[in-house]
């Protein structure tokens, strides 16, 4: 194996795991139909509600990597918080917030971009 190719591999491999960074960043299109957007927030993540009765109102902020993020998740109709967690898979996000240890719900949301 060249030098060539040694700094060719790691270029690529480089590429790759950068081109993976902020997987969850983007619009959502959530399980009623609504849009939410996921972005920066510092070092963090938020998801503000886009479209719907909530619009412009911040429901999640998250911190993580790659494709598992810790945070916390607010009903913005009732302002209750749940800690949560989500979980990137291709153009899938899975949120799933909980009030206690088994008192959980999951929601599938779709990448709109």
């Amino acid at each position: 194996m060249t030098i060539r190719t040694v700094f060719v591999t790691i270029f690529i491999l480089i590429a790759s795991v950068a081109s993976g960074a902020d997987t969850v960043v983007g619009t959502w299109k959530t399980e009623n139909g609504e849009t939410s957007v996921i972005d920066h927030c510092g070092a963090n993540y938020c998801i503000v509600a886009k479209s719907g009765r909530y619009a412009g109102q911040q429901i999640g902020f998250f911190s993580g990597r790659a494709d598992t993020y810790t945070g916390r998740l607010t009903d913005p109709r009732t302002k209750t918080i749940y800690s949560g967690r989500l979980t990137v898979s291709g153009n899938s996000l899975k949120l799933r917030g909980c009030a206690t240890s088994v008192l959980c719900k999951t929601q599938i949301w779709t990448r709109l971009n």
